[in-house]
């Protein structure tokens, strides 16, 4: 996910996509410890995705406070 995607998603969209990589994020954790994980990067970009959208959502908090 690029930045500017998230910029194009609303509040809600971006709510229910942290839900999604938090879990797929959990669920990648379990698979590690219970199985071989063919591609371990796969933890780097979801975490990364999830700081992007809660960049972004923090963001529009600030500019809601400052209008």
């Amino acid at each position: 996910m690029k930045a500017a995607e998230a910029h194009k998603m609303t509040d809600e969209e971006i709510t229910v996509e942290l839900r999604r990589l938090s879990r797929r994020l959990f669920d990648l954790r379990t698979q590690a410890v219970t199985e071989k994980i063919e591609d371990v990067s796969q933890f780097s970009k979801i975490r990364r995705d999830i700081a992007r959208l809660k960049t972004e959502r923090r963001a529009r908090q600030l500019r809601e406070a400052r209008a």
